[in-house]
């Protein structure tokens, strides 16, 4: 059996993920997800099903008319039942509540997330005339409060990789554990550090994906589309270093071709790319909390602080609006709106 790529197989997982989540759904549903299936990505469709199911199992534990209703059997004429004060009720209910023993809280992101999940629930049932009404589309977005973007300085990128490298900081056990992987970390590391690449986008990568007669890696994107982003000799370097141990590695079956390799000799996950850099990070004295998307924060930043080009950082970054990227990179346009007030002169001191 030929070898699934890794996107496909998360695809597939997907699929079966879904299917089994639309079990505990209304029937009607299907329909909803069959025609938003061209225009979504499949994690999309599996976050759209947890939202959803939280929102069936609010109206069934809240509403009169359908207490103790088996989710199951709810009709699609139950969503032209619901006002938008019975929707604003449910976002509040968001903040906090209980699903399957486990409490969830939700703050602004969350109840926004939530909510654009059930306005593209409505709006499709509502466009295909299977309801008369569309309450979701009259509730206000959560205004999200803006977070402080949380990046590396330059030195702390130094101390990060030389730890990596190293592993000083780390105990005698921890150092000779470190040694299996010193190689492949410091090449994951340079590589997010340098390229800005997603961390899904990272344990993506086949062997063959990587071109070095150009220094370029090529990427599937959200959305499915696929990009080549190019890198610079720091990160050539540290992959060829690690290719050199990999290509002596016999990966798991289906593993074959992916570029990072657990100790199990399986693709690496996005779960222990996670864990690997709060690893180092936790060990140097002093250095933020970080997460590997902070490490793409921290390439976008050194990359507009060097070009002042917004749009170039858009491109790179594979932002599909550049507001997205003026809002993350907001505190540094303005101190350089401020050096243009000392860069132009009206007249010379006398």
């Amino acid at each position: 059996m030929a070898e699934h790529t890794y996107h496909d197989q998360v695809n597939i997982d997907n699929a079966v993920k879904l299917r089994s989540l639309l079990e505990r759904l209304p029937d009607f549903c299907r329909y909803f997800f069959r025609g938003i299936e061209p225009t979504t990505s499949s994690r999309t469709r599996i976050a759209y099903a947890y939202d959803l199911r939280i929102f069936f199992e609010f109206l069934v534990q809240t509403n009169p008319s359908l207490k103790n209703t088996p989710i199951t059997e709810l009709k699609v004429e139950v969503l032209d039942q619901i006002k938008s004060v019975d929707l604003e009720e449910y976002l509040e209910y968001l903040t906090y509540y209980k699903s399957e023993e486990n409490e969830r809280i939700n703050t602004e992101n969350g109840k926004k997330r939530k909510l654009v999940s059930l306005r593209s629930f409505y709006s499709y049932y509502f466009k295909k005339e299977m309801i008369q009404s569309n309450p979701a589309s009259l509730i206000n977005v959560p205004k999200l409060h803006e977070k402080e973007i949380i990046r590396l300085e330059i030195d702390e990128v130094a101390r990060l990789l030389d730890e990596v490298e190293t592993a000083q900081c780390m105990t005698k056990s921890q150092q000779k554990y470190h040694e299996k992987t010193k190689a492949r970390d410091l090449a994951l590391m340079t590589l997010l550090l340098g390229t800005g690449i997603r961390v899904s986008e990272c344990v993506g990568l086949d062997i063959n994906d990587v071109d070095f007669d150009n220094n370029g890696i090529k990427i599937r994107r959200k959305g499915g589309y696929e990009v080549i982003v190019y890198f610079g000799e720091e990160v050539r370097e540290a992959l060829l270093i690690y290719l050199e141990e990999r290509n002596l590695l016999t990966p798991a079956e289906g593993h074959t071709n992916a570029l990072f390799l657990s100790l199990q000799l399986k693709r690496i996950n996005v779960r222990s790319v996670e864990n690997l850099v709060k690893k180092y990070a936790s060990t140097i004295t002093k250095l933020k909390k970080i997460t590997p998307h902070k490490l793409r924060s921290t390439y976008g930043t050194n990359l507009y602080r060097e070009t002042g080009d917004i749009y170039l950082v858009a491109d790179v970054l594979g932002h599909k609006d550049v507001n997205t990227t003026k809002k993350h990179y907001a505190a540094i346009e303005d101190s350089r709106r401020r050096s243009a007030a000392k860069v132009v002169r009206l007249r010379e001191k006398g």
